[in-house]
């Protein structure tokens, strides 16, 4: 039997647009354009301009690369995916894979510097970008709270081989480079999780994309990888979930057995990528629920903010105790505070809604309605191992005695393109582009399978000279 990268590598060589289902492509461009909103608002940030001023001062003036988004420059393939990167992470608008893990900031940098250098049209984007979300998602589904609770971030761990499949498939790599391209994502695959809870900003997507692109440049070049680097008795399993027979040490449901057969199981028929959700919220991914949710069940029943006596939420265990039950930094079913799991549900309730651009919470809520500080004190966060992620069941108790309960889906935040352009419009006040220009992107995003060359949007990204007037 084949191994388990060499079966994924035969899947994306044989991977044609064609193959993809009409709501494989919608989402590919919604993440997309997603992305880039995130990319937009992230170049303003400190933290972006920091990744951008790092790859200019060393990497400025490279003839064949690719662009750093907003600014410009021309870099390396690594070094315009780790500053787009950066800037994607720091901009708050991510996508997410079950919960701790988000995909696009990793993948859509990394896509993109492979599409400015093949000059892919943009049909083979989208598959591109279809071929790293599935392959990524598939790798880290049942394993992303054991790769956690050994110190390590899913979310870096597993980010390095969906940019490097898309690169690898939209640069037309075969069949053995593209096994070799994964088999070193295991070598470069890295992050930690000690240096964010003792203090430090940790690196992340940023760092994955990075070795990604090292990784196809490998691989290109001639670079076996090996065979059985994932599931050998050596391999990537072994070394970050501790072992290769699929015991887990943590799951989001409870079973603590799953199979690497899994893994490849209906590959190209039952699409994985189809459950990433957007997080179009600033803030971690299981909050979201709380504020769409609470306030949908607010509106349906004509519930005003004075008249809660108190709201209970019965949530998936995991989301209390992040990053990992091994070592919680921050429990969300403790005492409520400022940007707690109680306090987005306080939110949804007073205001039915969140500020999109809302990207940093004030500890001592600074700027809050005082009716959110005051409803947050009386939430009741419910750990269980029944719900499912980002699926809260919210009842609301009001002082005339009545109670109103929702359970959430956990889908609320899987849409489609067109409700992805209603909401990311959401950001255009805050971007360092005309309103006109991000219309642009999106009537791009939305036409991609029909563009001749993916990177337009790149370009688009571009802050325009200002015009002058007058003589």
């Amino acid at each position: 039997m084949a191994s388990l990268s060499r079966q994924l590598a035969q899947w994306v060589v044989g991977l044609r647009y064609e193959d993809l289902p009409a709501d494989v492509v919608d989402r590919a461009k919604g993440v997309t354009l997603h992305s880039l909103a995130s990319v937009l608002l992230g170049a303003q940030t400190p933290g972006g301009q920091q990744a951008v001023k790092l790859v200019t001062e060393e990497e400025a003036g490279v003839r064949e690369g690719a662009t750093i988004m907003v600014n410009g420059a021309r870099v390396t393939k690594g070094g315009a995916a780790f500053a787009n990167a950066e800037m994607a992470m720091a901009g708050g608008k991510w996508d997410t894979f079950r919960m701790l893990t988000h995909p696009g900031t990793s993948i859509i940098p990394g896509a993109f510097a492979a599409a400015e250098a093949a000059a892919v049209s943009g049909r083979d984007f989208i598959t591109g970008v279809a071929a790293g979300y599935e392959v990524m998602e598939r790798l880290a589904a049942d394993f992303i709270p054991t790769v956690m609770a050994r110190g390590f971030h899913a979310g870096v761990v597993f980010g390095i081989f969906g940019p490097a499949v898309a690169a690898a498939k939209m640069m037309r790599l075969t069949e053995d480079q593209v096994n070799s391209t994964i088999a070193l994502c295991a070598s470069l695959a890295a992050g930690n999780l000690e240096g964010a809870r003792s203090g430090g900003r940790p690196l992340r997507e940023g760092g994955a994309v990075r070795n990604a692109m090292l990784a196809v440049a490998l691989a290109r070049q001639g670079h076996v990888g090996g065979e059985t680097v994932l599931e050998g008795e050596a391999g990537f399993y072994h070394a970050y979930a501790g072992n290769n027979r699929g015991e887990l040490t943590y799951s989001f449901v409870g079973d603590t057995r799953t199979s690497l057969d899994k893994i490849t199981r209906a590959l190209g028929s039952d699409w994985m990528f189809l459950e990433t959700l957007y997080r179009i919220y600033s803030t971690a991914g299981y909050n979201i629920a709380h504020i769409d949710v609470t306030a949908k069940l607010c509106e349906e029943h004509d519930i005003r903010p004075e008249n809660v006596e108190r709201v209970e939420a019965v949530v998936n265990w995991l989301e209390t105790q992040y990053p990992s039950p091994a070592f919680p930094s921050r429990r969300e079913d403790g005492e409520a505070k400022p940007g707690s799991t109680p306090y987005y549900t306080a939110y949804g309730v007073v205001t039915r809604g969140f500020p999109v651009l809302k990207a940093q919470v004030d500890p001592a809520g600074a700027g809050d309605p005082p009716e959110v500080l005051d409803l947050m004190k009386r939430v009741t966060i419910v750990p269980s191992h029944r719900m499912t992620l980002f699926g809260p069941r919210i009842t609301i108790y009001t002082r005339d005695g009545r109670s109103y309960t929702k359970q959430s889906t956990g889908r609320e935040f899987i849409w489609n393109f067109d409700e992805e352009t209603r909401r990311i419009r959401g950001v255009i006040p805050g971007i360092p582009i005309p309103a006109a220009q991000f219309e642009a992107i999106i009537a791009t995003c939305r036409d991609l399978d029909r563009q001749a060359r993916a990177d337009t949007l790149v370009q688009l990204t571009l802050k325009k000279p200002e015009s002058r007037t007058g003589v």
